[in-house]
């Protein structure tokens, strides 16, 4: 049996993996979709105490609660750091981490040292102006950015977005120096370009490498091709 535990990315919930959810089809699979706290369902735990920490025990309660084993852990963009860090301590559980258009960390770092000077400051000055100094607003996350195109997508999305707590862009992820310690995969969003782009700078070191003709949010813009791919990297690291 494959279990997946697909973790969200900033301003997001667990509540976007659901068309990719309808057309997962794993004969005997299991998809855990937790929320990180303060976000989506859970914005009511929303406070400046929240940092990256929080959000890694998030990921690494469901997996020990539930005593999953053999996981194809999944992370979408900022949830890379988070993903990184839960794989890293809980390896006996993870057969796969997989990345799907996310930030892949190295020891030492945070998200904003994986960007550019311009996005960390952009949403520096978004939570000063919008979000108290301690959360990074909703209206951050722009259709442009999310690569929403489809109407029926930008108005599923958009109003589901809540702030994201800023102290997990800007704390550093540990990893141990056995990083990594399981099989890992890349899945790069790259719009409507052709197929065979140049790596990513996140995909440089992960040979397993795959292209999706999609925006960023592919698990809403194309479930299909996102569950397709993700059923057949699964089947790989089962057999």
């Amino acid at each position: 049996m494959t279990t997946f535990v697909m973790v969200h990315g900033a301003w997001h919930g667990g509540w976007c993996w659901r068309k990719l959810a309808q057309s997962l089809k794993v004969p005997g699979s299991d998809l855990y979709t937790p929320t990180l706290t303060g976000l989506g369902e859970r914005a009511h735990l929303a406070s400046p105490d929240i940092d990256l920490e929080t959000h890694i025990c998030d990921v690494l309660g469901v997996l020990e609660t539930d005593d999953l084993r053999d996981v194809v852990l999944v992370g979408h963009s900022y949830a890379g750091i988070v993903v990184s860090a839960a794989a890293d301590r809980a390896a006996g559980r993870v057969a796969r981490v997989i990345y799907l258009d996310a930030i892949v960390p190295r020891d030492g770092q945070c998200l904003y040292d994986c960007a550019s000077a311009q996005a960390k400051d952009y949403f520096e000055e978004q939570a000063r102006v919008g979000g108290e100094g301690w959360r990074i607003p909703a209206s951050a996350a722009t259709v442009q950015f999310l690569g929403l195109k489809e109407e029926k997508d930008v108005s599923w999305v958009m109003p589901r977005l809540t702030a994201h707590p800023i102290r997990t862009f800007r704390e550093p992820v540990k990893l141990s120096a056995s990083f990594p310690q399981v099989p890992r995969t890349y899945v790069n969003c790259i719009g409507d370009k052709a197929l065979g782009q140049p790596k990513s700078a996140q995909a440089a070191d992960i040979e397993d490498y795959h292209e999706l003709r999609t925006g960023h949010d592919a698990m809403v813009t194309a479930p299909d091709d996102v569950a397709e791919l993700l059923s057949r990297i699964a089947e790989d690291t089962t057999a």
